[in-house]
Parts: C-alpha cells; sequence; structure tokens
C-alpha cells in the first residue's frame, strides 16, 4: 500500500465540496460558491497529457481567486507517467489539493480510454494513483462512479484499487457512466463503499436542499458531501446545508446575485468587447440552471420522497412579473434578464 499525504484524510473530513464542473465550475462562479460555505473547490476537468506536454491551452483553467485557499485541480488522464507529470505541474501553479476523474462520462474522453473506462480496469487504475500519489505531497482524491454500467457495478473493487494506489479520499458519484443523470443517484452503494474503505469518502449525488444533505450523511456514514447541480441551481446551497435551514431569497436579491455574478465575471474576462463576450456566453448559460430554482420547503422534500427533488419537474411558476421570467426558459427572456442586469433595471428592495 502506497504512503499518503500526513494531513491527506483529515483535509477531506467534514467537508462541503463544490464539485468540478465543465462550464459551471468556472472562476467567477467557483468564487460566489465559495462565499456561501463551499469549503473545497475545483478546477474544471484538466486534460493530463496537455498539460504534461507544457501547452498552455490548459492554464486559464487553473487560475483561481485568492479567495479558493482550498483550491484543487481535477486531472484526467490514462497513462501513469503522464498523469503524474500533469499533477506534479499542478501542484507548482498552486493546486492544494489533486482530484483524478475516473468518472467521466464523455464519449470522447471514454473513447481514449481515460475518465469512466477506467473502472472497467480497477488495476490500471491504481497505477495512476500510485504514480501520482509517489509525485506529489498534497492531499489526494479520487473521483469513481458505482460502475461503468447496468449490471456491472464494481465501485467497491475501484475503490479499494484506489485506495492501495494511496488516495487519501474517495469522491463517489452513485451513479453508472451508462445511467449519466436518468435515474437517482443510489446512495446505498455510497454508504456501502464508506463502510469498507479507511479513508474518507464524499458522497455526490442529487444534494439540492438541506434536507437531502442531513439524510444522506446519516444514511450513509459519508465523511463530506459533494454538490453538482444544486450548487448550478443555487450556490447558496452551501449555506443552507450548513445552517440547516431553507434560504428563500426574495426578488430583489436574486436580481442582486445575478449582478454579483456579472461583476465578477467582468473582473475576471474583462469589461473590454472581446470580455463582455465571453461574460455573456457563460451569464446565459447559467440561466439554464438559475431557472429551476424553486423556493422547496421541508414539506416539499417530504412529499417528493423517495424521488429527489432535483430529479422531479420543477413546477411551474404562476402568475407575471420577475418571479415568472426568472424562471422563463425562453432564449428572449434569458437576453432581456441579461440587459437588465448590464442597466441595473431591477427592483433593490
Amino acid at each position: 500500500m502506497t504512503d499518503r499525504s500526513p494531513d491527506g484524510a483529515d483535509f477531506f473530513r467534514g467537508r462541503l465540496v463544490m464539485a468540478p464542473m465543465a462550464t459551471g465550475g468556472n472562476l467567477p462562479y467557483r468564487r460566489l460558491c465559495r462565499e456561501f460555505g463551499a469549503d473545497l473547490t475545483c478546477s474544471e476537468m484538466v486534460m493530463a497529457d496537455k498539460l504534461a506536454a507544457g501547452g498552455r491551452g490548459e492554464l486559464p483553467l487553473l487560475r483561481h481567486h485568492e479567495s479558493e485557499t482550498t483550491f484543487g485541480v481535477q486531472l484526467c488522464g490514462k497513462s501513469p507517467e503522464v498523469v503524474a507529470e500533469a499533477a506534479g505541474r499542478a501542484v507548482e501553479l498552486g493546486a492544494r489539493f489533486i482530484d483524478l476523474n475516473f468518472g467521466c462520462p464523455i464519449d470522447l474522453v471514454v473513447r481514449r480510454g481515460a475518465g469512466a473506462a477506467l473502472l472497467k480496469r480497477p488495476q490500471k487504475l491504481a497505477k495512476v494513483v500510485e504514480a501520482v500519489r509517489a509525485r506529489i505531497a498534497v492531499p489526494l482524491s479520487v473521483k469513481l462512479r458505482s460502475g461503468y454500467e447496468e449490471g456491472k457495478i464494481n465501485v467497491l473493487e475501484t475503490a479499494r484499487a484506489a485506495v492501495d494506489g494511496g488516495a487519501d479520499a474517495l469522491m463517489i458519484h452513485g451513479r453508472t457512466r451508462e445511467q449519466r443523470y436518468r435515474r437517482a443517484a443510489d446512495w446505498d452503494i455510497i454508504a456501502r463503499v464508506a463502510a469498507a474503505v479507511a479513508v474518507p469518502v464524499i458522497g455526490n449525488g442529487d444534494l439540492l436542499t438541506p434536507w437531502d444533505a442531513q439524510a444522506r450523511r446519516a444514511g450513509s456514514g459519508v465523511a463530506s458531501l459533494l454538490v453538482a447541480r444544486g450548487a448550478l441551481i443555487k450556490p447558496w446551497i452551501f449555506q443552507e446545508i450548513k445552517e440547516g435551514r431553507a434560504i428563500l431569497p426574495s426578488i430583489a436579491e436574486r436580481w442582486a446575485l445575478l449582478r454579483r455574478y456579472y461583476d465578477y465575471a467582468t473582473e475576471h474576462f474583462g469589461d473590454d468587447p472581446k470580455g463582455q463576450t465571453r461574460v455573456q456566453r457563460f451569464f446565459l448559460w447559467h440561466l439554464g440552471f438559475w431557472l429551476r430554482y424553486r423556493p422547496y420547503t421541508e414539506a416539499d422534500y417530504l412529499a417528493a420522497a423517495p424521488e429527489p427533488l432535483i430529479q422531479t419537474r420543477a413546477p411551474a411558476v404562476v402568475g407575471t412579473g420577475d418571479e415568472v421570467l426568472l424562471a422563463s426558459a425562453a432564449p428572449d427572456d434569458h437576453e432581456q434578464i441579461w440587459r437588465r442586469v448590464l442597466d441595473r433595471d431591477y427592483p433593490t428592495v
């Protein structure tokens, strides 16, 4: 068994982690989630071969805000030597921890033998982890899914392989690669992993409310929680979980939050035409998740059980005015929201 980072396990215990997410895990949005209580933030997925080769194309993904004092870099690759080299470079560039992604379901990544493809090769997965562990001294986590496909749930095998390779913690997504997001995450599987390994397990899947978090913590024995889509729908979910209560922002507060993201994105990407084009692209992308926010109560949570609220169709918002506008999926309405945020044309009380 490979030696681990001296403080690695403790680093991952009792944490609320903002999941690494393509596009949604951009620096300005991570900054927002950090303000609401995300303990750990992480880069979008970085392809190890590109980073190890010394190219500059991946470097923007490694940038982080000064508030991200526990920022990590997520790497994806299949060659032990290449992933280890990329991990070393990421640490040199400021990564406080490294996360290895063996759960990415994207076809292009899987066809290259990386991401979820390594769920079918536990021994190869272990060699990648072992090489990275030998290269870096910072905490190391490994992201796994329950398996590659239905009927072949092998997460206990891959979890043990990752631990034997030197992982300090496991981030377990309770779905197979094949399932994507079509079914609710299986937290019974996550619980079995937590009971089977000696390192902290960080549970991931369908966390949208503080009641989800309370139930999953109590029922699974995980050391920490990883929040993905829930954080994209409402970045204040981290504060909700920490305080154990629903936070129901007013319409004015929601508009102010949109403006805050715009300001952070402008600071990051720039206020010149090129920068503003990027800000608009990210802002409109985020609206596709923000529109799913609903002021759910504990009664709503109990009524939906055992189905997670995030897996149910959000009820229509009835009426007129800004509440309906902010829940709209219409592109014209999104353009209107963008323009109103630019012009500060929204209620402030």
